[in-house]
């Protein structure tokens, strides 16, 4: 039995999330289905032009994965244009960025999830109300690379 996979790490979450060809009825149409983390694979690719390794690192996946999953994007959005489907960007396997901080006055930590973030990031301290705040970045995605031999040789 395979391991579930790991979620992904989104940080936008689209407004609009079904797109169709103008002047065809929707009954007309095939859909093609766009998770939410192909969608932000796409934003973070090819939006924002950041590089894969980047994509990943925000992403808390693997490059390949990344790659597997942009792909994957790239693909349903090729067959939708191509073929004139409607595109319904919905579900999968991911979940919101939450942002840390930290009080530089008395080291209390807390999290404030994305949809808060949305209207902006908080300028005091919940505990003692100093605008001495900073963010804590999340740990970065670290690749860990087998050796050429199992076992003994090369190791972690």
């Amino acid at each position: 039995m395979p391991r579930p996979p790991n979620r992904r790490c989104v940080a936008f979450m689209p407004e609009t999330t079904y797109f169709k060809p103008a002047g065809v009825p929707l009954s007309n149409l095939d859909e093609v289905h766009l998770s939410v983390e192909e969608a932000e694979a796409i934003r973070l690719k090819d939006l924002e032009g950041l590089q894969q390794e980047e994509c990943a690192l925000r992403m808390h996946i693997s490059r390949p994965t990344f790659h597997r999953v942009l792909e994957s994007a790239r693909s349903k959005l090729a067959d939708a244009m191509i073929n004139g489907k409607a595109i319904r960007i919905e579900g999968g396997n991911f979940e919101m960025a939450m942002r840390r901080f930290r009080c530089a006055n008395d080291g209390y930590e807390w999290g404030v999830p994305f949809e808060t973030m949305v209207a902006g990031p908080p300028t005091a301290c919940p505990e003692c109300n100093s605008p001495n705040i900073q963010p804590i970045y999340p740990p970065r995605f670290s690749v860990r690379r087998r050796g050429r031999h199992r076992g003994g040789g090369g190791g972690w």
